[in-house]
């Protein structure tokens, strides 16, 4: 993300010729009309199936579309796409909601720190000293939750990539029973 704390570039949308070479994808729009498909691709969009299970579920769907095999495979492999971009949208959006509250902790423990020096550069700092161990005591808890949340970044921006690599998985293990 250029703008984000993410190292990597934020795209918005995996395209489909990034991780598919099987048949084109223009007549599999409507993948949600076919429930058996449908179903599938729901499961082996969700992060909670393990790819070695989504095989076996690929293998399965794929012995009983046999008439219709290459249609229906393309089919379940355009709704994971539509679902796991959906996904990946949201934990964007979510990483970007993240940066913002990141950035308006930075700005307050600033504030706080320039607040605590300008307190006790202060003419009468001694008396002020109830007040000055206020700001110190929220500056001290606000510093450790950005710096909490700073190294918690990593995980975050890890998200997306591992959607996408979920999503080139899947995508191989369809390809390979077309």
């Amino acid at each position: 993300m250029p703008t984000g704390p993410c190292i990597q570039r934020k795209v918005p949308t995996i395209s489909a010729g990034a991780v598919w070479s099987g048949p084109d994808l223009a007549d599999a729009g409507e993948w949600g009309k076919d429930f058996e498909a449908a179903s599938l691709a729901q499961k082996l969009a969700s992060r909670r199936i393990p790819v070695q299970e989504a095989d076996q579920l690929v293998e399965a769907f794929a012995k009983e579309a046999s008439p219709d095999k290459a249609r229906r495979l393309t089919l379940v492999f355009a709704g994971v796409l539509e679902l796991i971009n959906a996904e990946r949208n949201r934990v964007l959006d979510g990483i970007e909601r993240y940066a913002r509250g990141q950035s308006r902790l930075a700005d307050r423990v600033r504030d706080q720190s320039d607040k605590i020096s300008a307190a006790k550069d202060a003419p009468g700092a001694e008396a002020a000293d109830d007040r000055i161990r206020t700001i110190e005591n929220q500056f001290a808890w606000d510093k450790r939750i950005f710096e909490e949340r700073s190294q918690a970044l990593t995980y975050v921006c890890e998200a997306p990539v591992m959607l996408e690599q979920r999503l080139f998985e899947i995508a191989r293990r369809v390809q390979e029973r077309l």
